[in-house]
């Protein structure tokens, strides 16, 4: 819905901070994090401050940061993975994040910074395969996903699909060989030709196209590790 998504009335403004965390572990990536905790929480002590580095991600770096034992109040800090702004826009995934948590479906987003952004961290486990095929999680989540899908966030315009366009982009991107022989073969070998994939591609939005079905606010992103499950408030 590229263009259409619009923050409701009355939203809480989001921050955007000058502050560059390191992406590689270590001082730099600490210093540039405990800056941040220094405007969101101004009485944590730095000396006391921890930081976790959360492994479940594959294109972003995430760290949960707290003070002491306590993880009630957990600042979770988001490092954007390398060249992923080729793939994702940012403003719009931080419109998107407004939107959701307008409507009770996601976390206090805190602020953004140049390479990142800070959001609440939400008690709960990280969901895997084996957990989705449980009837009562699924149920769950496909509850979330059809709130989600209801949410009105085009202001009167008629919403319209980006899904063939942003395709498009993805596959302007694709590679065409790789300087690793071991991985150029197995890219060869494993990976259908562009030709392949954009005659499915055709085929698909000529199917698909025809359908009828409403175009409606999508998470476009459900990796199991992104759905997280907190049992004792189901």
């Amino acid at each position: 819905m590229s263009n259409y998504i619009h923050v409701p009335p009355g939203s809480p403004e989001v921050p955007k901070l000058d502050i560059t965390v390191s992406e590689q572990e270590g001082p730099g990536c600490r210093q540039g994090a405990l800056q941040l905790l220094r405007r969101l929480r101004p009485h944590w002590r730095p000396e006391e401050v921890t930081l976790q580095l959360f492994t479940d991600g594959i294109t972003n770096k995430l760290i949960g940061c707290y003070v002491g034992d306590i993880t009630d109040d957990v600042v979770l800090v988001r490092i954007y993975g390398n060249k992923t702004e080729l793939l994702v826009d940012r403003d719009e995934e931080v419109k998107s994040f407004r939107v959701l948590q307008a409507h009770g479906c996601a976390p206090q987003l805190y602020c953004t910074f140049n390479n990142g952004l800070c959001y609440e961290f939400m008690q709960g486990e990280a969901l895997d395969p084996e957990h989705v095929c449980n009837p009562d999680i699924f149920r769950l989540i496909a509850r979330q996903l059809a709130k989600i899908h209801t949410i009105h966030a085009h202001n009167g315009w008629i919403p319209k699909s980006n899904l063939w366009l942003k395709m498009g982009k993805y596959f302007s991107l694709i590679p065409t060989e790789f300087a690793d022989e071991e991985v150029n073969k197995r890219f060869l070998s494993d990976i259908p030709s562009p030709q392949v994939l954009q005659e499915e591609m055709a085929w698909m939005k000529e199917r698909l196209s025809n359908l009828g079905s409403p175009v409606v606010l999508c998470h476009n992103d459900l990796l199991c590790k992104n759905i997280i499950y907190n049992k004792k408030r189901g």
